[in-house]
């Protein structure tokens, strides 16, 4: 891995003046030394050598053929996803600190190549999984500031325009955003945080407050629908998340559609409708009874929590763990009486 790391840096260095050579530099390695590299190093060099003709592609290179290179690169991406995982299940590579920063290396070159691949052809839900990946295997310390300024924009974008993304702690809690702290697109972490807590009311606040600044983003613009569909739908969650149990049981949690509609901003009898969508999506499970106006919750997504949500949640483990400390007594005492 050395090697194919060495070459790639030399191919790095080359790219911006001559992208022929630097393609020639990977292609020859990989010709002439793939029995040398090994799986993981030959994978690392393949990956390497697409990001590279993804990245010509970009800047317009005479000598790349966009249609064949994406075909290409999208062939490889779908070989090497299955060789990882392979390795994954089987344990190869190794053990040791060595081994797992190794591959680590090999997965964050990878994921990439494959977010790079999903920038280009779309679609943003596509990029956004491949993005997680490249972050959870690279230290983001070893990003460039303005590779981490793109990353963070470009993610935050996805998380509010891709279809099916829905768990916006992913990014939140993620020191990623807070790049864009003190840049012109610092708006995005406050856009972010009120649709990661559901917060319909701040996220209209912060929408219209940099009206400007999101109407110049056609990404934003252009699935504006999807995006408000999301924050609700977020809001209806995040009220289940919240709702104590009472005195029904613990796995269940019931709402009125009047609490609803106050919470997500939206009139009453489009309540069914958001509910009905919930479970379509399979964010919920439970059933309605429209007679009463309710709507009695089963299940919630998983999710990435924040602190004062874990706050919470400790808080309610320790209210549980009272009461099946009384139970318990009382059961005992119950027994010794009898």
């Amino acid at each position: 891995l050395t090697l194919a790391r060495i070459a790639s840096a030399v191919a790095d260095a080359t790219a911006p003046t001559d992208g022929d050579s630097a393609r020639t530099v990977l292609e020859n390695l990989l010709a002439d030394k793939r029995e040398r590299l090994g799986p993981s190093a030959a994978l690392y060099v393949e990956s390497k050598l697409a990001l590279l003709g993804l990245t010509l592609l970009q800047r317009s290179a005479p000598n790349v053929d966009g249609p064949k290179h994406l075909a290409f690169t999208k062939e490889l991406l779908r070989k090497n996803e299955k060789i990882l995982t392979e390795q994954a299940v089987g344990g190869a590579g190794g053990t040791g600190d060595a081994a797992a920063s190794d591959g680590a290396v090999v997965h964050s070159a990878h994921y990439e190549c494959a977010m790079v691949y999903r920038k280009a052809v779309c679609p943003p839900e596509a990029y956004y999984r491949e993005a997680i990946q490249y972050l959870h295997y690279t230290p983001l310390d070893a990003l460039p500031a303005e590779e981490q300024l793109a990353l963070a924009t470009d993610l935050s974008m996805a998380a509010l325009t891709g279809d099916g993304v829905y768990n916006f702690g992913e990014v939140v809690q993620h020191p990623i955003l807070q790049c864009l702290v003190g840049t012109p697109n610092a708006w995005l972490v406050e856009l972010m945080e009120a649709s990661a807590a559901g917060d319909v009311a701040a996220f209209k606040a912060v929408s219209t407050k940099h009206a400007a600044e999101v109407a110049a983003q056609p990404a934003l613009t252009g699935r504006a629908q999807m995006v408000q569909e999301k924050i609700t739908l977020l809001a209806m969650v995040h009220m289940i998340f919240e709702r104590p149990s009472s005195e029904r049981p613990s796995s269940e949690r019931t709402l009125r559609f009047v609490d609803i509609a106050q919470r997500i901003e939206m009139a009453e009898d489009q309540v069914e409708l958001v509910i009905m969508r919930a479970l379509s999506l399979g964010l919920i499970r439970g059933s309605m009874d429209q007679v009463d106006g309710t709507v009695e919750v089963t299940w919630v997504m998983p999710r990435v929590l924040d602190a004062a949500q874990l706050s919470d949640l400790a808080g309610r483990f320790g209210e549980w763990a009272v009461k099946v400390s009384q139970t318990k007594d009382y059961m005992s005492e119950q027994a010794f009486a009898a």
